[in-house]
């Protein structure tokens, strides 16, 4: 191969392209105001971008394997969402308060409720019943539940400050709890047992492995990693750019603030909902609804501690208590969610209530 087909091959793959447009739109639109259709542009890379990031931190991670494989997934997704929270926080002031609540509530409903009732939906559409091990899905069941619980719930019911709010220890517990859970589950599933989050057969039985594809090369781990930081670059600083226009658009719009956190996690977790529902047309449905609830896990379990540890430089406050509609939805996820996993088996019926839990948290979002 000559060395001109070579770059044309090497550039033919979006995964390189698009980081490399994402910063050129950033140098071309850092600290201007933006007409509307560049606005448009900057956003299709940020969207661009997001995709490719995940894709390269799943290259590395394949390299590196488990259990530091999912650290590496789960951390760069979570520097995407918390560079998306704290641009919005920094430029929104004290409106954008509930931002981080809002995005990572909108990730539990679209993880629990949009992505497992799909996945569920499409697996018993494929085989009649969706089978999965309910020890392990039971467990991150359980370790959402309990996250939610710590960072969203109860900050409605303490009495150290007013308006929802943890005091600074209580967001420090919470932090340091989130973590010491988050890795916890990390080691259960990747490592203690492992065989609890593995596809099952119609019969129960553990599903043999597929045929793994040849591991990335060292040269080629390297290049997804430089890629993958050129990716978060590029949406940290488009996500700046884009800001201004999103939250005048939800204003304008007459939307809630909530909007915006849920348009933030829907970003965040497209390609987590690709994957999910690739896996379910093959199907794995428990590597459907690993994905989903471990999606979940790490939304709650890196991005409180990130955003706890952003407080420090950021002035406003930060408001993570639940109001009483967004505790009635969490505690009936967390309920249907226990009913559908314990049998291990599920129908079209179990999934279409998740998605219909996940329908009435969109339109409540909208019209609360």
């Amino acid at each position: 191969m000559t060395t001109s087909s070579a770059i044309r091959s090497l550039m033919s793959r979006w995964t390189v392209v698009v980081p490399l447009l994402a910063v050129a739109a950033l140098v071309l639109s850092w600290e201007r105001s933006l007409p509307g259709f560049a606005v448009a542009l900057v956003a299709l890379c940020l969207a661009g971008a997001v995709l490719a990031a995940v894709h390269h931190a799943e290259v590395v991670a394949y390299r590196v394997g488990e259990p530091f494989g999912s650290l590496v997934l789960a951390v760069a997704v979570t520097v995407i969402e918390v560079a998306l929270i704290v641009t919005l926080m920094v430029d929104g002031g004290a409106k954008s308060a509930t931002l981080a609540r809002d995005t990572v509530f909108a990730a539990v409903m679209i993880t629990c409720n949009g992505i497992l009732g799909l996945c569920l939906l499409v697996g018993a559409l494929r085989s009649r019943i969706a089978v999965f091990n309910p020890e392990g899905t039971g467990a991150a069941l359980a370790t959402v539940a309990t996250l939610a619980t710590l960072t969203l719930v109860l900050p409605t019911f303490t009495t150290s400050r007013p308006g929802r709010q943890f005091s600074s220890a209580q967001l420090g517990f919470a932090a340091v709890a989130s973590l010491i859970l988050y890795g916890l589950f990390v080691a259960v599933q990747t490592v203690r047992h492992r065989d609890y989050f593995l596809p099952v057969t119609q019969e129960g039985e553990v599903r043999e492995e597929e045929s793994r594809a040849p591991l990335p090369s060292r040269r080629g781990a390297g290049l997804s990693l430089a890629l993958l930081l050129v990716a978060l670059v590029a949406v940290v600083g488009d996500a700046k750019a884009v800001s201004p226009t999103i939250e005048s658009g939800v204003e304008s719009a007459g939307l809630p603030q909530a909007v915006v956190g849920v348009v933030i996690a829907l970003l965040v977790l497209l390609p987590e909902t690709l994957a999910a529902v690739r896996a379910a047309r093959r199907e794995r449905v428990q590597t459907s609804l690993n994905l989903a609830l471990g999606s979940a896990i790490a939304s709650i379990g890196l991005t409180i501690p990130a955003i706890a540890l952003a407080t420090v430089w950021l002035s406003g406050p930060l408001v993570l208590g639940l109001d009483a509609t967004h505790m009635v939805l969490l505690a009936l996820t967390v309920v249907v969610g226990a009913l559908t996993v314990a049998p291990g088996r599920a129908t079209l019926l179990q999934g279409g209530v998740h998605l219909g839990i996940f329908t009435a948290f969109v339109f409540l979002a909208i019209s609360p």
